[in-house]
């Protein structure tokens, strides 16, 4: 197969990344001689004597010899062979009667806390075939990481993680399988982009030190792993790759957003934001990056909200407030009745209250209120007011706050201002739906020119897809693992002074903010 074909993400029309097919797993039709007497070279040797030029160090595991020796004699000695990188050298991992090299798959993994999502992906072209999601099988023992951590402190508990995130793949690789009609071992290559934690679940490692001082992980690049080694469903000697973390904080996740972004080859300043179940932040461009992460997501998930939700059918997904009237105008996934608020309509509220008056500039309700009617009772599935409540604010405020106080910490260590950030990445299927207008003007992301803020979707499964197409990627994610300065917050004094003077909307100096600035005076919330 030649690999000559080009794999490239384009986002609001500009290309972030573009790279050469070469992809993990390789597929190479051969027709080889036939032994004779005066050619008496054995099965294995024969194939790997034709392969072996172009693919270094290349071996035959013992549990696929004898199947070299049927296929090859079964098929006239025209086959195709597929092989994978297995650390500096190449291993086969499959052979196949004829010549099967149009049909050659991989599986890219965004494997995160929440939510799994799986790509299939077309070796040859690069292209995405097809998507399934689900959620994690692991919050049936713990919604929050940290009571996973904990549960994984033993053997039975890991291996009870480890079984429960393998079966939801497991799944998505079956419907897969299922909709685009071929059988998981046809899967020759996985990558996965997760955070620390959810990487060493997914290998059956234990993750207990990860949140105990000095936060160390057991591994941050495992490398090649044999699907086989956790009971993957694909090809049972595929390599799965797990993209490098930095630390306990700062996965292969973040990793894989870096590398989708390509602002690490860039030389203008640029800030990458992910806030998932942690809040992960990047400043960087291509002389530095510096990194810094602590807990964001729980206050935007379904179970910390009095009426807070997945983002599911009936979720109130955006919020809009008449600052006259103060009527309440809002829309749910898939148009149902509205059963809860997800993450996006809870910043959504934060930001409609603040610019209607309800609230101040430090969250608390004007008056003697303590909630806010969202969807009144006659209204909503469930046949009770869904209201958006001062603890819910509260918690908002303290992961905002973590947010603005971790970007200040970043950009003193480094000596720079707001106003230097060139580029702004919002990543995460979080950021994808989040309203822009509401993240700034609650303080979550900055106030720069909106042409310079890019969405990046699911950016851990695009550096995922990178790193399975391309050994460049690869190579360059190890690269940006290595050169990444990380911020320890955890006993950062400054942090925690910055911290408690963040708890203000947008922020304590809101010379940061113009454009929120602006639409309070408009407004009459402000003074010149």
């Amino acid at each position: 197969m030649s690999v000559a074909n080009n794999y490239s993400i384009i986002l609001q029309n500009r290309v972030l990344v573009d790279v050469n097919l070469n992809p993990m797993s390789q597929k190479r039709y051969i027709e080889l001689e036939q032994p004779s007497l005066l050619n008496n070279q054995a099965d294995v040797d024969r194939l790997l004597g034709t392969l072996e030029n172009r693919y270094s160090g290349l071996s035959v595991p013992l549990l696929l010899m004898n199947k070299v020796s049927e296929v090859l004699r079964n098929a006239n000695w025209r086959v195709t062979a597929t092989v994978a990188r297995s650390g500096h050298a190449w291993q086969l991992v499959d052979i196949e009667p004829g010549d099967t090299t149009n049909r050659h798959l991989g599986l890219a993994v965004d494997l995160g806390t929440t939510t799994v999502v799986g790509y299939l992906v077309d070796m040859v072209t690069g292209k995405v075939l097809d998507m399934a999601a689900d959620f994690n099988g692991q919050a049936a023992y713990g919604a929050d990481i940290l009571t996973r951590i904990y549960l994984a402190g033993t053997t039975s508990g890991r291996k009870q993680l480890q079984q429960a995130v393998v079966d939801t793949l497991n799944g998505i690789i079956g419907r897969l399988a299922q909709k685009q009609d071929f059988y998981g071992g046809a899967i020759s290559a996985v990558t996965v982009g997760a955070n620390s934690t959810m990487v060493h679940l997914l290998l059956g490692v234990d993750p207990s030190r990860i949140c105990m001082a000095p936060y160390i992980p057991v591994v941050n690049l495992p490398g090649y792993i044999s699907a086989s080694a956790i009971g993957l469903a694909v090809n049972p000697r595929a390599p799965i790759y797990c993209l490098p973390s930095v630390g306990s904080y700062v996965g292969g996740d973040i990793v894989a957003g870096i590398l989708a972004s390509g602002l690490h080859k860039k030389p203008e300043l640029a800030l990458f934001v992910d806030i998932g179940t942690n809040g992960e932040i990047v400043l960087g461009n291509n002389e530095w990056l510096v990194a810094c992460a602590g807990a964001a997501g729980p206050a935007l998930e379904g179970g910390v909200a009095r009426d807070g939700m997945r983002a599911e059918p009936g979720a109130v997904y955006q919020v809009r407030i008449d600052p006259d009237t103060r009527q309440v105008h809002y829309r749910t996934i898939d148009g149902r009745k509205a059963v809860g608020i997800c993450g996006s309509g809870l910043v959504d509220c934060l930001a409609e209250l603040m610019l209607a008056g309800v609230i101040d500039r430090a969250g608390k309700f004007r008056g003697a209120d303590k909630s806010f009617v969202v969807v009144p009772a006659a209204d909503s599935a469930t046949g009770k007011d869904i209201t958006f409540t001062q603890t819910d604010i509260n918690n908002i405020m303290r992961t905002k706050g973590a947010v603005n106080a971790a970007l200040e910490v970043l950009l003193e260590g480094v000596g720079s201002r707001m106003n230097d950030i060139s580029t702004f990445y919002a990543a995460g299927a979080f950021g994808q739906y989040l309203d822009l207008e509401s993240a700034i003007t609650i303080g979550f992301y900055p106030d720069l020119p909106r042409e310079r803020m890019i969405r990046l979707g699911n950016s851990s499964g695009e550096g995922a897809k990178l790193v399975l197409l391309s050994e460049e990627s690869r190579l360059e994610a190890e690269e940006i693992a290595r050169n990444i300065t990380y911020f320890e917050l955890n006993a950062n004094e400054a942090f925690m002074n910055k911290f408690v003077g963040s708890k203000f909307l947008p922020h304590t100096n809101l010379d940061y903010y113009p454009t929120v600035k602006e639409k309070m005076i408009k407004r009459g919330l402000l003074h010149d």
